[in-house]
C-alpha cells in the first residue's frame, strides 16, 4: 500500500534528522602547539603586539549544539612576549600582572551562542589580578576533517583588572583598550 505524501514526508524528515544526529562530533582536543593568545595595544600611540608563550586550554564543542559548549583557557602570565626582555620583567611587576601573587589569567565561557554561519560568542568571566570581568568574545569556527580552528577576539580595558597601575595608568601612555586575539586548533573525539 503506497504511503500517503505527508507520511513520507515525515519519514524523511526523522532520517534526516537521525542523521544529523549521527555525524555530530564534539572538538575536544586541543592542540597546544598550533593553539595561541596574543594581544595589541597602543602605547604612546604606536601600535604594539605581543602574545603569551604558554596556555592550557580545554573545549567541548559541538557546532550542531553550539549551547552545549563550554571551554576554560587559563595563561601563564610570565610567559609573555612583548617583543622587548625589559617590558617582559616590567610587565611581572607589582603595578602591571604582579605574577608573584596572580601567576594566571583564567577565562571560564559559560555560553556559547550560534550567531549565524561558522560565527558564535563565548561569554563568561574573564579573571586577572584577582578581579573578574564578565567578557564576550565573538569567533569563528570552521571544521576542516576532524579538526576544527577557532578564531576570535575581544577587547579588554586594563583598568578593570588593575593592569598598569599608578605612573602607568595614564591611557596617554599605554592605552587602556587591549585586544586579546585566540585561535585554537582542536580534533574532534
Amino acid at each position: 500500500m503506497p504511503r500517503s505524501r505527508p507520511a513520507a514526508l515525515g519519514l524523511l524528515a526523522a532520517s534526516l534528522a537521525l542523521s544529523t544526529a549521527a555525524y555530530a562530533v564534539e572538538f575536544t582536543q586541543v592542540n597546544a602547539a598550533a593553539s595561541r593568545v596574543d594581544f595589541s595595544y597602543k602605547q604612546m600611540g604606536v601600535g604594539m603586539d605581543g602574545r603569551f608563550g604558554k596556555a592550557d586550554f580545554q573545549l567541548a564543542f559541538d557546532p550542531a549544539r553550539p549551547e552545549a559548549g563550554r571551554a576554560a583557557i587559563d595563561i601563564d602570565l610570565a610567559s609573555i612576549d612583548t617583543g622587548s626582555a625589559e617590558a617582559n620583567a616590567e610587565s611581572a611587576a607589582k603595578a602591571w600582572f604582579d605574577t608573584a601573587r596572580h601567576p594566571r589569567a583564567s577565562f571560564r565561557a559559560t555560553r556559547v551562542k550560534a550567531l549565524g554561519g561558522n560565527r558564535f560568542e563565548a561569554a563568561g568571566t574573564l579573571t586577572i589580578k584577582g578581579r573578574s570581568q564578565e567578557v564576550t568574545a565573538p569567533f569563528t569556527f570552521n571544521a576542516q576533517g576532524n579538526a576544527g580552528v577557532f578564531d576570535g577576539s575581544f577587547v579588554l580595558r586594563r583598568s578593570d583588572f588593575g593592569i598598569g597601575e599608578g605612573e602607568w595608568a595614564d591611557p596617554s601612555i599605554v592605552a587602556n583598550e587591549i585586544l586579546v586575539k585566540f585561535h585554537v586548533q582542536a580534533a574532534a573525539r
